[in-house]
């Protein structure tokens, strides 16, 4: 019976212990711990990027990006390789840690009008939480771009092209 009861104490000591580091350590909110932003790049171009707070990481294909409706329309942009894990509940998957940042091409906006760019993501803490899916959004001014310059006039009649009609 002592050989029991002292595999159960060693057992509660542990799960005390565990509780109590698990209970310390306070999980961020998503969009803390996947703080999104984006900026201005030149007049078709947005810079998304997704600062990862440490001790936590995103899933690289659970990344979307998407534009308000009336803003325009985003090509589908190309994500930069992330880090391969054995992942306990998606298997083998690549991920982000730190930051990640992703170039997104803008097409068909109304030039001056400010633009809606809407992230979607998933990530995990090391702690062993993972949080479901999660939409953040951030505004972004384009500049108007240049103006294409206009056709060429056509050309007038010169003093060369007088003398050559008399």
């Amino acid at each position: 019976m002592t050989e029991r009861l002292a595999r159960l104490l060693v057992f509660a000591a542990a799960l005390t212990f565990a509780l109590a580091a698990v209970g310390q350590a306070r999980p961020l909110s998503p969009d803390k711990a996947f703080l999104f932003s984006a900026r201005a790049v030149d007049a078709e171009t947005v810079e998304a990027r997704f600062t990862i707070a440490d001790g936590y990481y995103l899933y690289r294909d659970k990344i979307h990006f998407a534009l308000d409706p009336a803003s325009g329309a985003l090509l589908t942009p190309a994500l930069p390789a992330g880090k391969v894990k054995q992942d306990e509940f998606f298997g083998r998957v690549e991920t982000y840690r730190g930051s990640v940042t992703v170039n997104l091409a803008i097409r068909n906006f109304t030039p001056g009008k400010p633009l809606l760019i809407r992230a979607e993501s998933q990530g995990c803490a090391d702690i062993g939480i993972c949080y479901p899916p999660t939409t953040q959004t951030a505004t972004v001014a384009l500049p108007a771009g240049s103006v294409a310059p206009s056709a060429p006039e056509t050309p007038k009649k010169t003093w060369f092209n007088l003398v050559s009609e008399r």
